[in-house]
């Protein structure tokens, strides 16, 4: 994993929840650990990975995710069995 990747899998799973990560970050980071992506209507694009479905809105204007997307991820990666380092 790169030191990029590294720092947003850090990002999502830190505490407090974090709202400035940037989307495409999250995306690019789902695509590395091997999530499929699916484009949907709209903002919403779903992900697959390891079996685990989920469903996301890209936030708009503004580029970075809010905290509550932020845990959703996080609730994602977990339930995919991606653990923090």
């Amino acid at each position: 994993m790169n030191s990029k990747n590294l720092k947003i899998l850090k990002s999502i799973f830190a505490s407090p929840v974090r709202s400035n990560i940037s989307w495409e970050d999250i995306e690019s980071l789902l695509i590395y650990l091997g999530a499929s992506k699916e484009e949907g209507n709209g903002s919403r694009v779903r992900f697959i990975l390891n079996g685990v479905f989920a469903s996301f809105h890209r936030p708009h204007p503004q580029k970075e995710t809010d905290r509550g997307a932020v845990v959703s991820v996080r609730k994602f990666l977990l339930h995919a069995g991606v653990k923090s380092c």
